[in-house]
């Protein structure tokens, strides 16, 4: 495939995007509700696999130290990052665990729980957004194809309707950004 055909199809994608209006009223939802929870001392935490994950560690890393202003931190966990969890956590239950367990050890009523995945139906995923609700955290999908099961679990479902694991990659990483700069604004007014 030619460059050329690689941005032909991500301007596809992106023009089916453009016309969602209902993606864009959810990114402003999930933006407003991690405002709310960040301003009433909660935190968000963030969970994905792969790619996924570094978009996890990405959009912590944006809301732990800056994103285009310089202003306080604000409390963002990764939870892909920590090793000694994770290996512990899949040797001794399954791999299907690793997120929940940590959503239930950091997790408290009146967090955010973000969980990215492709294809909508990674089971760590969905355990920790089944753990997330049962504590009164609120649970969003940043999501591919058609949401797949967590859909069903995320209070917030922003899906990227594609087949093609890069897109929906790319569109993620618009849709991260775009949330990083809509509670930065939110919370400490326009650069």
């Amino acid at each position: 495939m030619k460059i050329e055909q690689f941005l032909q199809s991500l301007n596809e994608l992106r023009s089916l995007v453009d016309k969602s209006a209902a993606l864009y009223n959810r990114i402003e939802a999930v933006s407003n509700q991690i405002t709310a929870s960040l301003q009433n001392g909660g935190k968000l935490l963030i969970c994905g696999n792969g790619g996924s994950a570094a978009d996890a560690q990405h959009m912590a890393a944006e809301f732990v130290n800056r994103f285009l202003q310089e202003r306080k931190p604000l409390a963002a966990i990764a939870l892909s990052t920590d090793t000694s969890n994770l290996t512990s956590i899949a040797n001794d239950y399954s791999f299907d665990e690793v997120f929940s367990k940590q959503v239930e050890a950091l997790g408290k009523k009146g967090d955010v729980l973000i969980g990215i995945s492709t294809s909508g139906n990674s089971k760590n995923i969905l355990k920790a957004h089944k753990v997330a609700r049962k504590i009164g955290i609120s649970t969003v999908g940043i999501l591919g194809k058609d949401g797949g099961e967590i859909r069903n679990f995320s209070d917030v479902p922003l899906i990227v309707e594609s087949q093609s694991t890069p897109r929906i990659q790319e569109m993620h990483m618009f849709i991260i950004h775009t949330i990083c700069q809509m509670v930065e604004e939110n919370i400490f007014g326009q650069a």
